[in-house]
């Protein structure tokens, strides 16, 4: 991707608030600054005009204009609306907000206000956006225009708030690297542009929870695309001045004291990229701040990963006592019970819940991981057993 598309996605949503706030309906007004973007990239060439965002907001008011003649059922309406934009009409911050908000709206479902997001504040094309959901391109381009639809109805008189657009965008950030798109970049860049027009501690911890997961991104995988897991992650690889940030943002969120779900998740993950070493992690700290999440989100996966930490603080015994808590069905379980059981020598148990954990595994990079645990242990329970065999026949 050139700087050009980079820095034009940045202005995406400052041009799109401005139509929308000089009256333009809303999927109009993001049809319209799709079209000047594209004009953009071909007009521009190697130099940025002087004034880009006065460049792309004339150019949309144009585009919108133009929309809004050729279609005759809407001719009432364009006598509204002068021909060239009004002057010095500069987007604020106040406007970017509000256009989170609109794409977020209450009714909306939340793969739509994902996809819509993408589109009208990070400046995606439909095209990528389908590439990056594995989605063919008319079926996100439905979605897409279900949403504009639903928010040029009545999105302005009902928009969504600061927590569904958090939501919003950690559903993003989870998705990772696909098509080419890196939407976990685009989370991040996101997410830092609501930090600065939201005082919110919880955008904050958000962010900070995006940057100490990224940072970690290289050791995660290996070159077959297995999982690594954390204990086994090579730490050398791990982002410092990305870790140092996200440590740095998430102290200051937790400083004002008002704590939230992401700042908690935001500290266990500050605990976990800290530690030098995996044998020094303050696994007791961990615990804590999982007590801590729970107020907040008491759900089966915090309840799995307290679970794992709770077996790493004070033994598996304690550890499979909290996972007692957490109901048979819940996916992951068997992952998590095997991890435990193999903590405390019931190996093959531990192989057992690692093939129940394939079986039910939610992708196939997780299957195949735990396809590898099993037969690992598998594989050690048969040269044990060979080897007590041969030494109980002499």
């Amino acid at each position: 991707m050139s700087v050009h598309e980079v820095e034009l996605r940045e202005l995406v949503p400052r041009v799109l608030s401005v139509l929308v706030r000089r009256g333009a309906d809303f999927a109009t007004a993001e049809d319209a600054v799709q079209e000047a973007l594209i004009r953009a990239l071909s007009a521009w060439g190697d130099e940025l005009p002087a004034d880009p965002t006065g460049w792309l907001i004339t150019v949309a008011w144009r585009a919108f204009l133009d929309m809004t003649r050729s279609d005759a059922a809407r001719r009432d309406r364009e006598l509204r609306f002068d021909t060239e934009p009004p002057a010095g009409a500069i987007p604020s911050a106040d406007d970017t907000l509000r256009l989170y908000f609109l794409c977020t709206h209450p009714d909306m479902p939340l793969t739509s206000a994902v996809a819509l997001t993408l589109r009208a504040v990070g400046g995606l094309t439909t095209r990528q956006i389908a590439r990056a959901y594995l989605v063919p391109e008319r079926t996100m381009a439905q979605r897409i225009s279900r949403a504009k639809r639903m928010v040029s109805r009545d999105g302005v008189d009902r928009p969504g708030d600061v927590r569904t657009v958090m939501r919003v965008l950690y559903l993003v950030f989870n998705e990772g690297y696909s098509g080419d798109v890196d939407l976990a970049a685009e989370a991040i860049r996101l997410t830092r542009q609501l930090a600065v027009l939201v005082a919110d501690p919880e955008v904050h911890g958000l962010l900070a929870l995006m940057l100490l997961h990224h940072a970690r991104r290289r050791s995660r995988t290996r070159p077959d695309g297995s999982i690594v897991p954390l204990a086994d992650q090579d730490r050398s690889q791990w982002d410092t001045a990305l870790i140092a940030e996200g440590i740095d943002i998430a102290q200051a969120a937790l400083a004002r004291d008002q704590l939230g779900e992401y700042q908690a998740q935001a500290a266990i993950a500050a605990l976990h990229a800290d530690a030098p070493r995996v044998e020094e992690t303050d696994w007791v700290q961990i615990v804590e701040w999982y007590d801590e999440l729970l107020r907040f989100a008491d759900t089966p996966i915090v309840r799995l990963n307290r679970a794992v930490a709770v077996g790493e603080a004070d033994g598996a015994l304690a550890g499979l006592a909290a996972l007692a808590e957490v109901d048979q069905h819940v996916p992951r379980r068997d992952a998590v019970a095997a991890y435990l059981h193999e903590k405390n020598g019931d190996l093959e148990l531990a192989a057992r819940l690692y093939a129940n954990a394939a079986r039910n595994a939610p992708n196939l990079a997780e299957r195949d991981h735990q396809t590898r645990q099993a037969a690992r242990l598998n594989q050690h329970l048969q040269h044990h057993n060979s080897s007590f065999g041969r030494r109980d026949g002499k």
